[in-house]
């Protein structure tokens, strides 16, 4: 049988998201005769617990045989409506945007769900007829659930029929065989007897639901979540400037299920007025409410205000402290990606800092368990942003600049024994971000910087090396690997002289500045970089903030030894990455010429090694800097560690 004609399809701008869906769904079931392939997909829904009143991430992976793509697929998940609800769904591939999704290079994706009857329908089209299949192993979406305060404790099965109406997986030319497994929520916590919706809000918008962007959600924000009990609303005070404005915000308290949740609505025209244009703090310090979670909400009119005046959103509370720039917000583009146009003051953002859930700790508990000698310190803290335009919801998650937050450690835990913080990902591993403790008239809190949001735990990570007790470097290795960032070649080695690969000093590099997932979605392959390799994700995400890139010939070269020169070009890039200043073109010369060896420096390299000096990054030896000779490991340590103390974040 010949390959069909590869067709684009073209959506009308005006076209509603459920007429949308439905042409979506139909163009998506290939029909085409011929003996279906015998391979079979395998679908796998995650199975997890939750806590009545909390919500819970349900990932859906393809997990693909061999010699076989999909180009379309179309399911509907059925769960209980009278315990579970839908809070959002977050595609993990596919776009949905009209009519770039045709387009674009991970196809379209749509889902639509009703949580009153209790079911959503996700369906996701590859329309270049195989170009932009799905070709590996991938994570599909995220099912966010939230399970009723009312729910009754027990295990909920996400189940899905068995027809072409319900799952249909094809490749360009058959449907194919599928299968799938798991998909239990077990709640836990809940009534003894419960159900159906008596815990909902009259004025929760419908319980029905279209896709919109990858980081949108249409449901509705946090902070109108349910309450168990009356919310309690008083004025309070607000610090502008660093000076107070009294009865600027007004707070409100109120039990959702087990957590305490204070909101703070700022009084946004009251506060712009006060400002007038020399804005540069807005503080919020929501403290002695014995909350658990704590909201703080603005409207993008006040944040357009603080834009580009370098001005800054704190909020405070009892247990942790976010402080995020306005700048990062990109309030236009939010305002784009809602759809809100020009009327800023529609636009609600809110800041949340919270206790993890039961569920979380014991994911951050586990993630540390597989670290030899390794454990969490306190409770992980959850760190939120999101704006809001009605039903429309975004996520913010990912900013260009290093944002500051900070968990206050309680009396009874000894600051000593907090050796860095680490950031929960989303498959329940843990990673290394720059963090400091910090001292306050006798109150101790750990400084955390960061380029993403999510949960954050603190941990103590003993480490140490034989073969390091009378070396220079002794000291930097050890704060390195008790933070997480370096480890030995085996046990109780750490081969400080051994020179250093491509590889091996992007990845260290990386868990220093804490970067953990490439920035954007565009990718670049290199010929000798296999997905398969330990350090595939490294080297991607490395090229996506610019801090290394290939040859001419498309290679990386990552068992290469990397040389002094080539280890301070990327250490440069990543100065600006953390605002280090760059020696100027003049300076260049002069800090080249300090050393003996200096102008054997090569050109391209030149101004990157004088930043390195200009900064104290680099030191030489015996008067030479020896640029050309390999890097090894414990100096690899000594200038990445520079790097983090000079840029303030450890």
């Amino acid at each position: 049988m010949g390959q069909p004609k590869k067709k684009r399809v073209r959506f009308k701008r005006t076209m509603s998201s459920l007429m949308a869906l439905s042409l979506l769904s139909s163009l998506a079931l290939p029909s085409i005769a011929g003996a279906a392939p015998s391979e079979t997909f395998k679908i796998q829904i995650d199975s997890v617990s939750v806590q009545a009143g909390q919500s819970v991430h349900v990932p859906v992976t393809l997990k693909k045989p061999e010699r076989n793509e999909v180009t379309s697929y179309n399911m509907q998940v059925d769960y209980d409506s009278t315990a579970l609800e839908i809070v959002r769904i977050t595609p993990k591939y596919g776009k949905t945007e009209y009519p770039g999704c045709a387009e674009n290079t991970e196809g379209c994706f749509q889902y639509h769900f009703d949580n009153e009857s209790g079911w959503v329908r996700i369906i996701w089209a590859d329309f270049t007829a195989g170009d932009h299949n799905i070709s590996s192993e991938q994570q599909l979406f995220d099912i966010e659930f939230k399970a009723k305060s009312n729910a009754t404790s027990g295990v909920k099965q996400l189940t899905i029929q068995n027809d072409s109406e319900h799952w249909n997986f094809s490749n360009s030319i058959y449907q194919q065989p599928a299968e799938w497994s798991g998909g239990a929520i077990t709640i836990t916590g809940g009534s003894s007897s419960g159900g159906g919706n008596s815990g909902t809000n009259p004025s929760t918008p419908p319980t029905s639901s279209t896709g919109g962007t990858p980081s949108t959600s249409t449901t509705s924000p946090a902070a109108t979540t349910p309450s168990a009990t009356p919310a309690v609303t008083k004025g309070v005070d607000i610090y502008v400037n660093g000076q107070k404005q009294e009865q600027s915000a007004t707070a409100s308290t109120s039990t959702i299920g087990n957590q305490v949740t204070t909101t703070v609505k700022v009084d946004n025209e009251k506060v712009i007025t006060q400002i007038g244009s020399g804005l540069r703090s807005v503080m919020l310090p929501i403290t002695g409410t014995g909350a658990d979670k704590v909201v703080g909400e603005l409207n993008g009119k006040l944040v357009k205000a603080m834009d580009g005046k370098d001005a800054e959103l704190i909020l405070q509370t009892d247990f942790g402290t976010y402080t995020l720039p306005a700048n990062q917000l990109q309030i236009d583009r939010l305002a784009s990606e809602l759809g809100a146009g020009s009327s800023l003051e529609n636009i609600v953002i809110q800041l949340t800092v919270s206790k993890s859930s039961e569920t979380t700790k014991a994911i951050v508990k586990a993630a540390a368990a597989k670290q030899s000698n390794t454990s969490i310190v306190g409770s992980p803290i959850d760190f939120e942003v999101r704006a809001t335009v009605g039903e429309k919801q975004v996520q913010v998650n990912q900013f260009d600049t290093y944002v500051q937050r900070s968990i206050t450690l309680p009396d009874d835990i000894d600051p000593t024994k907090i050796t860095t913080g680490v950031v929960l990902l989303s498959d329940g591993s843990v990673l290394h971000v720059p963090t400091k403790v910090n001292n306050t008239d006798g109150h101790y809190s750990a400084v955390i910087n960061s380029l993403t949001n999510s949960t954050y735990a603190l941990v103590y990570h003993q480490a140490a090396f034989d073969d390091i007790a009378s070396h220079w470097s002794r000291n930097d290795v050890e704060d390195l690997a008790s933070r997480m960032i370096i480890q030995g070649t085996s046990e109780g080695t750490f081969a400080p002289d051994r020179s250093i690969t491509r590889a091996e000093f992007t990845a260290v590099l990386l868990r220093s500045l804490g970067l953990h997932t490439p920035k954007g979605t565009e990718s670049i392959a290199f010929s000798d970089v296999s997905d398969s390799s330990w350090y595939a994700d490294e080297v991607k995400t490395a090229v996506s903030y610019g801090l290394v890139n290939g040859y001419s010939d498309d290679s990386f070269r990552p068992s290469g030894v990397i040389t002094r020169a080539e280890a301070l070009t990327i250490i440069s890039r990543a100065m600006n990455l953390v605002e280090l200043e760059q020696a100027s073109s003049s300076e260049t010369a002069a800090l080249l010429n300090s050393y003996s060896d200096g102008n054997n420096v090569q050109t391209w390299a030149a101004d990157p090694v004088a930043s390195a000096i200009k900064q104290g990054l680099v030191e030489g030896s015996d008067g030479k800097l020896m640029a050309n000779s390999s890097i090894s490991r414990s100096q690899t340590v000594a200038i990445v560690k520079r790097l983090l103390s000079k840029a303030g974040l450890i």
